[in-house]
C-alpha cells in the first residue's frame, strides 16, 4: 500500500522535464496494479525549477493510461483560476477519468504567484469564497448569472454535483471555509485544536464533519525504499535536498507544515529523521503493517527515471508482501 506524489520539479542537475513527465504517467500506469492507492499532483507557478503549473493536464494524461487509480489535485489555488474555466476543466476531466479525480483547494501562500497572475493577495480569502461558491453551482449544471451574463457549464461532470472536493490549509480560516461549504479538510499541520475547531464549525453550519486528514507528528511525507541506505543517500541526497530547500523557500521561514524541513545539507536532512526518509525493506514493511501507506515521491527533485524506477519497484514489492 503506497501513495504517489508528483510535483514535477526539474532542476538543471536533474532529468529534463520531457523525461520526467513521461515517467510520471508510466509510473502511475504501472503502479495502479501493484499497490498504489492514489496519485497526488501539486500546483505552483513561476518557480525556477518548473514545479507543475497545470495539474489538470497531467491528471488527464494519467487518467487516460489508468483505469482505477484515484487522482487528487492538491492543493489547487482556487484564487488563480477563473471559476467558469475551472468548472469546465473539472467537468471534462471528470468525464475522462470516470469520476476518479478529486480536488483539495487552497488559497496559495506565495506572493510571487499572486504577482504572476495579477491578483490582489489581500483579497485572497474573499476571492476564494466567491470562486468556490460559483464553482460548485456551475458543476451542478445550474445556469448561473455572473456579472449580468448567463453561464452554464457543458458537458456536465459524470459525478453528480461534480467531483469530490476538500479544502487544504493550516489555519482556522481554511478550516472555517471547509466547514462553511460542507467540505472535507486536509490540514498541513498536526493540531488537535484545529481538528476540534473544524468539527465545531461544521456542526455550527449544519453539516457533519467531512473527510479529515491531519499529519501524524513525526511521520515522514517522502519515503524511498533501498537495499543499501548509505548508497541511497549518496544517490538520492542532492535531489531530496533540492526538494526540501525549495519547499521551505515557499514558506518564508514557516516550518509548522509537516512536509517542511529546514535542513541545508544532505547530512542534516538525513540526521533530522524528519519528512524525508530512506527506509530499508524491513523498515518499510513495518511501516505498512502499521496501517499506513508509504508516501512515495518517485521523481523527487528531478530524479532521473532510470534511477527512480528501482526504488519504486522495491517499495511496491514491500507493499505486496505485507
Amino acid at each position: 500500500m503506497f501513495t504517489l506524489r508528483f510535483d514535477m520539479r526539474a532542476p538543471a542537475f536533474g532529468a529534463p522535464a520531457t523525461e520526467l513527465y513521461a515517467a510520471a504517467v508510466q509510473m502511475c500506469e504501472w503502479a495502479e496494479t501493484r499497490g498504489a492507492v492514489i496519485a497526488v499532483l501539486s500546483e505552483h507557478h513561476g518557480t525556477e525549477d518548473g514545479h507543475l503549473p497545470a495539474p489538470h493536464l497531467l491528471a488527464s494524461a494519467i487518467a487516460a493510461r489508468t483505469t482505477r487509480l484515484a487522482i487528487l489535485l492538491a492543493a489547487v489555488p482556487i484564487t488563480f483560476w477563473d471559476p467558469v474555466r475551472l468548472a469546465e476543466n473539472i467537468a471534462v476531466l471528470d468525464i475522462v477519468s470516470r469520476g476518479r479525480v478529486s480536488y483539495a483547494f487552497g488559497i496559495g501562500h506565495r506572493a510571487e504567484e499572486y504577482e504572476h497572475f495579477g491578483v490582489d493577495m489581500r483579497r485572497r480569502g474573499a476571492l476564494a469564497d466567491e470562486s468556490l461558491a460559483l464553482l460548485r453551482r456551475l458543476l451542478t449544471g445550474e445556469t448561473v448569472e455572473v456579472d449580468g451574463r448567463r453561464v452554464v457549464v457543458t458537458p456536465p461532470p459524470v459525478s453528480p454535483g461534480g467531483p469530490y472536493m476538500l479544502i487544504a490549509g493550516g489555519s482556522k480560516a481554511a478550516a472555517r471555509r471547509a466547514a462553511r461549504h460542507g467540505l472535507g479538510f486536509i490540514s498541513q499541520i498536526a493540531s488537535d485544536e484545529l481538528k476540534q475547531f473544524y468539527e465545531t464549525e461544521c456542526r455550527n453550519n449544519g453539516f457533519e464533519p467531512g473527510l479529515m486528514q491531519f499529519p501524524t507528528e513525526g511521520a515522514p511525507t517522502t519515503v524511498f525504499v533501498a537495499d543499501d541506505v548509505d548508497a541511497a543517500w549518496r544517490e538520492l541526497g542532492p535531489h531530496l535536498l533540492h526538494d526540501a530547500v525549495m519547499a521551505a523557500s515557499y514558506r518564508h521561514g514557516d516550518d509548522a507544515v509537516a512536509s517542511i524541513s529546514t535542513a541545508q545539507t544532505v547530512s542534516e536532512l538525513r540526521e533530522a529523521g524528519g519528512p524525508y526518509r530512506i527506509f530499508t525493506s524491513e523498515e518499510a514493511a513495518e511501516y505498512v503493517q502499521g496501517g499506513r501507506p508509504l508516501p512515495l515521491l518517485p521523481l523527487c527533485g528531478g530524479l532521473p527515471p532510470d534511477l527512480a524506477w528501482p526504488y519504486l519497484e522495491r517499495a511496491a514489492r514491500v507493499s505486496a508482501s505485507t
